[in-house]
This record gives C-alpha cells, structure tokens and sequence, in this order.
C-alpha cells in the first residue's frame, strides 16, 4: 500500500483515496458494478482504455481486495481470467451512488445517464439518505461533520 495522502494518514477519506482516486479504477468498478463486465474485454469495450493501463488498474483492485481473479474457459478456447468484485468492492456501492447523485445535480448534461438502484428482490428504487439512529431522515444541508476515531463511530460513542 501506498503512503496516504496529505499529512493525516489516520484520515479514513485519506485511506480511501489511496485506493480510489484514480479515475480509471473508479470507473472500472462502476462497469463491474452497473454493466456485470468481468473479462478484459468487456471493460476495454465499455471504457475505451489503454489495455496497458486496464492491466495495471485490475492488478492494483486484485492487490487491494476490491476484485478478486477467477479462471473461466469458453469451449474450445483457451483458459482466461475474469474479475469479480469482493464484498469490499460491492461496498463501494454507496460510492457510486453518492457520485452519480452528485453528477446529476452539479455536472448535468442534457444526454447524461445514471444508474439507477433498486431492491433486487422487488425492483423497489432506493437512493442514498442520511438516517439517524432512530430512522428520521436528514436532508444534508442540515448536517455538520466533525472528526471522531473510527472505533468511535461503529459503537456510536464519542
């Protein structure tokens, strides 16, 4: 792993932009996410990238545990390699969602797409909120942040 960014490597958004910062990898676990591309070829397809560079990103996802390789081979042809997304992968769907949210209302285009969430089981659609402990909704203008250590927030302590 990398140094993290910036002076304040116990920042946990530090942590993750050492991972994630990168355009490309953000890009290769939204088609991964959103498409189902898990071969090679279907993120070069998809992303129009530098085969060179799709290499180098897939590894580095491989090394951080955000995808995982599995072998496949089609009949008659040789043995290949697929990427699939870890549950850390799949865990950046908050990721995407709160990014393609974003886009829509900050950077909109009159062809633009987004993804659009759902529950899998119903089709139900679902967006991202901030929800306090006893399930009331806020709208995020009426939020403040402050730094708490990690351990602190996962018992909602501190």
């Amino acid at each position: 792993m990398a140094k993290t960014l910036g002076k304040d490597s116990t920042c946990s958004i530090a942590r993750s932009l050492e991972v994630l910062g990168d355009a490309w990898t953000l890009l290769i676990v939204r088609e991964a996410m959103l498409a189902g591309s898990t071969r090679f070829q279907e993120f070069r397809d998809a992303l129009g990238i530098a085969p060179n560079i799709l290499t180098k990103r897939l590894g580095f996802l491989v090394d951080e545990g955000l995808m995982e390789r599995r072998g496949y081979q089609e009949p008659g042809e040789r043995a290949r390699t697929e990427y699939v997304l870890t549950e850390a992968g799949q865990g950046l769907t908050t990721v995407i969602a709160a990014l393609a949210s974003w886009g829509r209302t900050h950077r909109p285009h009159p062809e633009g797409t987004s993804p659009q969430f759902a529950l899998a089981d119903s089709g139900t659609a679902a967006r991202l909120a901030f929800v306090t402990a006893d399930g009331e909704r806020v709208r995020p203008e009426h939020l403040t942040a402050h730094r708490r250590p990690d351990a602190a927030l996962d018992t909602g302590t501190a």
